[in-house]
Parts: structure tokens; sequence; C-alpha cells
């Protein structure tokens, strides 16, 4: 069985890549948000360009003059120039831009309806816009939600002046995880630009120690059976108990198939660290995406929750911590890895590279930096009952700041990071009107974001039953009812907005 979590290139196979590398602080490689599937009722598919747009790199200080080449797609297919709007707009976040997004997704089906004008801006030092000549850490410096929302507001002023739109014309802003915080902030900080945003789920509240993402992991597994917890519980203590003892050792090295034996790192407890995390991250991955219906990810619905927990509960295949090994063995294979790699140095090396030619510059580098300068959101170990151990806290975290960018990027700085950002945004406070967000019961990423409406003029849907970003692909048959009733009630807001 293979399972692609995400569409990962020829180029990109070649080189070795890791499994913390492809899910690190709760992202994928390739960004959150994936490629949506062909859409069926639309046969054709049109050929959209690249085009690009000259870009403030400091829209804070007008004395910086420097400029650069952000990547943008469009699509008028659906546009009523004479109608004049509205205009649509696909927030680009923590990885590169796709331009299948142009021609597919429940978005389109509101485009089409409205005769819409579509864009989508891919979101700074990811993909290929690149900013600054490297990604050193002073140059990232620039890369900021502040810097990203800046480049939304200034692309819609110059896109309203080169289609002559006129003055009253609509925008709504569209996004997916991290892209669904800045589509809610884009209407917040800029209510005069952006008209209406629907925000999938968009974490709002930074937070250093981001505990209840496995609290979540647990019960999302959980909706399988309490016995899938128990199981994987149990096989994690036993990991510790085989770490204090040499055949214990021999087993672990052979059961998880580890690149580099594990009595070399008994006495580097960040190395046993990663172990833990990466562990308890392949079981993070296939619930943040159970079920998912992207493209790029279309062997995934073979790895979903049942599949994890049908090992886990499998009593046939010998103790938990064995099952653990059986999981693990069926990602390895998903990701053409031949060996777990678990020793922090080498992942810290290679978020050290500030070249973009780098394996890092995918976007581990700057996301990494993005949680260690204004989010936080580190999966921790710190939630009990400590289904995956206790071994990866929020100091682990904090010294991968440190080791990758400097000793400045210490707790107190993380601390006032977040303090600064969610005084900046308001979190879960935040007041604004004319947004939607839209949250799954199985994706971790809703226990930061606004899952119950407060305010009738920002609605809230929660889903039952989904996970990441559902409600944002096209429809299928096999969409549960919840997430059908979602995206028609995402719909007729949009029609209300678009009324008033």
């Amino acid at each position: 069985m293979k399972l692609l979590l995400l569409l990962i290139t020829a180029s990109f196979l070649l080189n070795e890549v890791h499994p913390w590398r492809i899910f690190r602080n709760g992202r994928m490689v390739g960004g959150n948000v994936g490629i949506p599937k062909p859409d069926k009722r639309r046969e054709s598919v049109r050929d959209i360009p690249e085009q690009w747009f000259t870009q403030s790199l400091d829209h804070f200080n007008p004395t910086d003059e420097r400029t650069w080449q952000q990547r943008y797609f469009s699509n008028d297919q659906y546009f009523d120039s004479t109608a004049g709007g509205p205009v649509f707009i696909m927030i680009g976040g923590e990885g590169e831009a796709s331009v299948s997004w142009m021609t597919r997704g429940s978005w389109i089906d509101d485009a089409e309806k409205h005769g819409a004008l579509l864009f989508q801006l891919e979101h700074r030092y990811y993909g290929k816009s690149h900013p600054t000549e490297d990604m050193s850490t002073e140059n990232l410096r620039y890369l900021t939600s502040q810097q990203a929302l800046a480049d939304l507001a200034t692309f819609i002023t110059a896109m309203n002046k080169n289609y002559s739109l006129p003055a009253d014309v609509k925008w709504i802003a569209f996004g997916g995880s991290y892209p669904g915080s800045l589509a809610a902030w884009l209407r917040f900080k800029y209510p005069h630009l952006v008209h209406g945003a629907m925000s999938a789920s968009g974490p709002l509240l930074a937070e250093v120690d981001f505990l209840n993402y496995f609290k979540v992991v647990s019960e999302s597994l959980a909706t399988y059976s309490d016995d899938c917890v128990t199981a994987v519980q149990q096989g994690v203590d036993q990991i510790g108990t085989l770490l204090k003892q040499e055949i214990g050792q021999e087993n672990l090295n052979e059961m998880f198939n580890l690149c580099n034996p594990i009595q070399e790192s008994l006495e580097n407890p960040s190395d046993i660290s990663n172990l833990y995390e990466t562990i308890a991250d392949n079981f993070a991955g296939v619930v943040q995406y159970n079920k998912d219906k992207r493209m790029n990810n279309r062997a995934a619905a073979n790895i979903t929750i049942d599949v994890v927990c049908e090992i886990m509960v499998n009593q046939t295949i010998g103790p938990p911590v064995n099952r653990l090994g059986k999981v693990n063995e069926l990602l390895l294979s998903t990701y053409d890895e031949k060996c777990l790699d678990y020793q922090y140095d080498k992942m810290i090396d290679s978020l050290r590279n500030v070249s973009w030619d780098s394996e890092a510059a995918e976007g581990g580098r700057q996301w990494t930096y993005q949680t260690c300068t204004e989010f936080g959101f580190y999966q921790t170990s710190s939630y009990e009952p400590h289904i995956f151990g206790d071994q990866f806290p929020i100091s682990f975290f904090i010294q991968q700041c440190e080791d990758i960018y400097g000793d400045i990027y210490d707790a107190d700085f993380i601390d006032g990071a977040i303090d600064r950002t969610n005084t900046l945004y308001g979190g879960l406070d935040i007041e604004v009107s004319n947004v939607v967000y839209v949250h799954g019961s199985i994706d971790p990423w809703h226990a930061l974001g606004i899952i119950k409406t407060v305010d009738e003029s920002a609605p809230a849907i929660y889903i039952e039953g989904t996970a990441h970003c559902a409600n944002m692909y096209p429809p299928a048959d096999t969409d549960l009812p919840e997430l059908t009733a979602a995206r028609q009630q995402v719909s007729e807001l949009i029609d209300s907005w678009l009324k008033n």
C-alpha cells in the first residue's frame, strides 16, 4: 500500500526525505492545503500562466524602496466586466501556490455563480516568491504575517486599478489553514479593501505550547475505539522500557527500522525526543488529513484513522510496541523511505541551510521561523495522559528555535512574540464582520480556532467528522451530509455579503 500525503516532485524524491521533514510542526511538505482533485463537472481546464507583481520588500519602512517579484495567478473566465465584480482572492500560505486552485475547488462554484474575477497570490518566501537573495535569519525579518497582509492589500489596490474596477467593487478572501487565519485578519485589518472572508481551519490564537493538538489527535483516534488509544499509549510506554535494555534497544532498531542504532543516542536527549515526536507524528499526520479529498493525497484515503487503528488493536501482530512498528513501517514505505532518521543534529543542520536551492527552502525553514517569531503552535507532549509519552515538551521546540536561528530566540523571546501576535489580531476575541470560520471536528487545528458562533455577522461552522480544510475541495459523492451542508452555508453567506 502506498500513500502520498502530498505530491512530492520527482526531483524532491531523489533526495533523502525523512519523515520529520514531511510532517513537522503540524505542517506537511508543500503546505497544509493540497491540490484539489479535477472537477468532473468541468471538462476543460484553462491554461493559467504564472504572473508577477512588483512588491515592496518592507511595507512599514517608507525609506526602504527595495522591491521584488511576487508570483500570482488569475482567471477571468467567469468574470462579467460589465458588472465590475465581485473579485475572489485565494491567499497563499506556507507552501507553493498551486495553479490547480484557479479552476478547481468549491470557491469556483461561487465564482461561476457570481461572475467573479479570480486571483491567487503566493505568500512571500514560499514557492517561487523570493524577496531576498537567500533565507538568512537576517533576511527572514521580512517574513511576517503583517508583511503578508500588506502584500495582499497592495496587490488588491493595484488590481483594482489595472482592471478599472469600480470604487465599490467587493473582494472576498479565501484561505485554509494559516491562510485561513490570514483571510480573517485581512478582513480585520483592511475592511475597506476586503468585503468578506472564508476562513477554513484557521488557527486564530497564537499559543506557545499547543498541548491540545495531541488531545484532539487522541480524541480522533477514539472515534475508532478506546482500545486504539489504549494500545498507542501502551506501545509508547513499552518503548521506554525497551530503551533501558540492551536486547530491547536492538529490538527497537529493527522494529522501527532506525537509520542509526539507538545505542548511539542513549545519552542524547534531543535524539530521544525526536524519536518520540516522530512516532507521534505518524498518527498526527494521518488524523489531520483523515479521508482527505485532495488530488495529491489520492492514496491517502487508504491510510486513515481506521487503518492505523486496525493495526493498533490487532493482537496477532504482537505487543502494542510491535504494532507501533507496523504503523511506522507502513508510513516509511509510503514515503519511499529506507529507514527512520530521528537524529536531532541532522534535522537542525538541514533547517539551517539558507539557500533557495536547499531542501529546507521547500518551506521547512520558513515555517519554523514563523513559529519562532509569531505563532508558537508547538505540538508538545504536555497533554495528559501522555498517550505519546512526555519526551517532547515545550523546551524541546524552543531549543530548536535557538539552535536554528540563534540564542536570541529563547523562551522569553517566543512568549513576547506570541503576546504581540494576539495583541495585533485579537486571538479568539477578534471583532470582525463578514467572516465565516469553518472547522472540522477531526482536525486538531480546530482547538485554536473559533468553532462556536459568538457574533452572527461572523458565524462559525463546525463540521462533525471532517478534517483539515475539507470544505475547500470539490464536492464528492462520498462527502458527509454535514460537509455538503457546510459548503451550502458558506455559499449562502457569500450571497448575502455580495447583496449588502
